[in-house]
């Protein structure tokens, strides 16, 4: 019986130490999370959160995708809502000014230094670092090569387009060949923060001097070059939309129809990339085209595309510890400064780093092609600063514009009176 005693006592007291010795590990454990906000790179950023946390043991890495058609200002401020925000939150340019006041200064951290030019422009306050500059993005016309190298009957030049009626050229061009000329997709998102704003980028004065013109009543939006020359512009690929007898059903997946090569072009960015491959059925070339807004072929605008940081990440500075701010702080600069990071932002994310120590070419050819038209000075002004329910409701009256329930004067209305009510 002692016996006995004595080994449940041993055996007490052993699985009392490994619980204390277990116990200290635990401790060291620090739990960060990130909110994403980019839908299409939700696998590869849960794989590198893997990935980081076995290079890592001391930390545990979890992302938190915003769902699908909510934005990561609304899921962010849920999340505050609830007491319980994310330590990272990764957000568009625009929505990041919305929390720039609960986030930690990062002006001290090695990769400012190494920041492109007016890349942290949208995180700055007070000359204050408050966010990391994630992706340098760029969008306009993707270009099937080899449905235009068709149509235009040899080997297709990009700089060939500098104006709409070349684009409308070769729209027609393309049509002859038994090949849609576009996909023109249809969500708000695209419609309202993208192709609307190439409108904005393009305004003498800059934006901002043309919203506060319209909501002071001296801009007559029926006589603005830009937005007139827009609507043209959207006309024209409206009635070459591959969806055009049914433009908000979206028979045809953009992707999809570019990449069988059922169009020859889609408006869209370089993050749709992944899902064009995806779908590339014969190992074809893919680049950018300009969306033209007039006739001019010496218009330097014509001959541009849309280019700029797109997606900050913050850390939250109310409710994480320092431990926790120090970890999130440490994976940033495992993107930009360690070869893993940097595989991932490039090959795996499919983005242009806004680092200049990041030497790493784009694999993908919509990267290549964004960096080509950087090199040459060939790029307009990514529209950033939006509020957060701008491409919502923009976009929803574009959506009406394309589905034939307004007109044109209508459209321009309510773009107009959106931007009163911001006032």
């Amino acid at each position: 019986m002692k016996k006995q005693l004595g080994i449940s006592l041993s055996l007490a007291c052993l699985l009392m130490l490994m619980g204390c010795s277990a116990s200290p590990t635990s401790l060291k454990t620090t739990r960060i999370t990130l909110l994403n906000s980019k839908t299409e790179i939700k696998t590869q950023l849960e794989e590198v959160a893997k990935q980081y946390n076995q290079e890592h043991p001391g930390v545990t890495l979890e992302i938190i995708s915003a769902p699908e058609g909510t934005s990561g200002y609304q899921k962010l401020m849920s999340m505050y809502g609830s007491g319980s925000p994310a330590t990272m939150s990764m957000l568009d340019s625009g929505d990041t000014q919305q929390f720039l006041d609960k986030a930690v200064d990062l002006s001290k951290e090695k990769w400012v230094a190494e920041t492109i030019d007016n890349g942290l422009d949208a995180v700055k306050k007070n000359e204050t670092v408050l966010g990391f500059p994630f992706a340098v993005e760029g969008y306009g016309l993707i270009y099937n090569k080899k449905v235009l190298d068709k149509a235009v009957g040899g080997s297709f030049d990009a700089s060939s387009v500098k104006s709409r009626s070349s684009l409308n050229l070769l729209m027609t061009k393309i049509k002859k060949t038994g090949v849609e000329p576009v996909m023109l997709s249809t969500m708000d998102w695209s419609l309202g923060s993208h192709l609307l704003t190439v409108s904005y980028s393009v305004q003498p004065g800059g934006f901002s001097k043309f919203v506060k013109g319209m909501q002071n009543n001296s801009i007559d939006m029926s006589k603005n070059d830009a937005m007139s020359g827009w609507v043209q512009t959207l006309d024209l690929l409206k009635d070459n939309n591959i969806n055009k007898n049914s433009p908000m059903e979206n028979t045809y997946d953009g992707a999809k129809a570019l990449g069988e090569g059922k169009v020859g072009l889609w408006f869209m960015g370089n993050w749709a990339w992944g899902e064009i491959k995806s779908n590339d059925t014969a190992n074809g070339e893919y680049g950018f085209l300009p969306l033209p807004l007039n006739n001019n072929s010496d218009d330097p605008v014509n001959s541009k595309i849309t280019v700029g940081v797109t997606k900050y990440i913050i850390i939250d500075s109310k409710t994480t510890t320092p431990k926790q701010q120090e970890e999130a702080k440490r994976f940033l600069n495992w993107l930009v400064f360690e070869k893993p990071g940097q595989e991932f932002l490039v090959n795996k994310a499919n983005t242009i780093p806004a680092f200049k120590n990041i030497s790493l070419e784009p694999v993908d050819p919509l990267g290549k092609s964004i960096k080509a038209y950087i090199s040459e000075g060939k790029t307009l002004p990514f529209i950033t600063t939006l509020p957060p329910d701008h491409w919502a409701i923009t976009g929803a009256s574009i959506q009406s514009y394309i589905s034939g329930k307004i007109d044109s004067a209508e459209l321009l209305r309510q773009i107009r009176i959106y931007w009163k009510a911001q006032r």
